[in-house]
């Protein structure tokens, strides 16, 4: 049978006219949902990416809830690397744990090769039960990008300044240059694998990539980024590109052969336009703002859209992701204000 599918996040995603602003949250799957944290009592991450089944109720709880424009694949930008022989796990009130840091050129030489109907098949099946059975909207498909996955290989877990990823980064620039080229081999074949599974976009997160200046950025992320882009492109999907805190990066991403520039809620709409930015793009309330009165909500979600709307291309999302404290029904009412609002005033 063939779904009927909701492609207005698509088009918005292609720059081209839509009746109504798309809308989906970063992180809508699981964290302030009741029904994941039940399922997280029993469960760890991994336990519930590894079930098929499960992991694809998680991803499209949201989109029964809230009524989103997309959903997106429910796992962490952790996944593919135990493939290629990093060490990791998800520890909870911490996060991602290395026990084999990257700490020179043997280390990385030492790292494989990802084969993802092998290594990651419950990945690729969930990614198939929700485009073939579950979903009416399109999904979304994700990985880490090279940096911020160095970031946790070099520090062995979560850092704050990222000093000894930097380090290494200045100190042992063929190192670094191997990784990026083993980081990005990965991820190219990664995300090649979920669009042929059925995903229908993909976002690109650098989170912690801001922590770099723009010269640094241009001679040991850009080139990297590039190639791994210009790749992707023969998927013919829409790809997005993320990251916290690099709005002075945002320029850097939209020279990149890629489709949407995600903004945080550091750098407006309109300012990105005034900076030069054409390509579509994605954000960018303050995750901060949902915890605050409705009317608050409001008005802050209509400044944004008044700004996006000026042009097409354009995706409400959240500055980064939900979290914890937020309750379902505001994500629910958010949803069906801008669906209302953007398509007065698109008519």
């Amino acid at each position: 049978m063939v779904r009927n599918i909701n492609d207005t996040f698509i088009k918005a995603c292609r720059g081209e006219k839509t009746d109504y602003v798309p809308v989906w949250y970063m992180r809508q799957a699981g964290r302030s949902q009741p029904e994941y944290r039940k399922l997280k009592e029993k469960y760890s991450l991994f336990e519930i990416t590894h079930q098929p089944e499960l992991c694809a109720y998680v991803t499209k709880l949201p989109v029964d809830q809230y009524n989103v424009d997309a959903a997106i694949l429910y796992k962490d930008i952790m996944s593919p690397l135990p493939a290629i022989g990093v060490d990791v796990d998800i520890k909870s009130g911490i996060g991602p744990v290395i026990s084999n840091p990257v700490h020179s050129l043997q280390d990385v030489e030492k790292l494989g090769e990802i084969h993802p109907e092998q290594d990651v098949p419950y990945v690729l099946e969930t990614i198939r039960l929700l485009t073939t059975e579950m979903l009416d909207v399109p999904l979304i498909g994700f990985a880490g990008a090279p940096f911020t996955l160095a970031s946790y290989m070099v520090e062995g877990g979560p850092s704050r300044n990222y000093n000894k990823t930097k380090a290494f980064m200045y100190a042992e620039p063929k190192a670094w240059f191997a990784l990026m080229e083993k980081l990005a081999d990965m991820t190219i074949t990664y995300v090649k694998s979920q669009v042929q599974a059925g995903a229908k976009a993909v976002q690109i997160f650098d989170s912690w990539v801001g922590a770099l200046n723009v010269a640094d950025y241009r001679v040991y992320i850009k080139p990297t980024m590039e190639r791994i882009f210009a790749e992707l492109r023969a998927t013919n999907v829409p790809l997005i590109m993320f990251g916290v805190g690099a709005s002075h990066l945002a320029n850097e991403w939209n020279d990149l052969p890629l489709d949407v520039v995600g903004l945080d809620w550091r750098l407006s709409i309109e300012e990105a336009r005034a900076r030069g930015i054409q390509k579509a793009v994605q954000g960018n309330l303050e995750p901060a703002i949902l915890l605050c009165p409705w009317d608050v909500i409001e008005e802050r979600v209509k400044a944004i859209l008044d700004q996006g709307m000026k042009q097409p291309g354009y995706v409400f999302n959240l500055g980064h992701g939900v979290f914890p404290e937020v309750k379902p029904e505001t994500l629910q009412r958010l949803t069906k204000f801008i669906h209302e609002y953007s398509r007065l005033q698109l008519s």
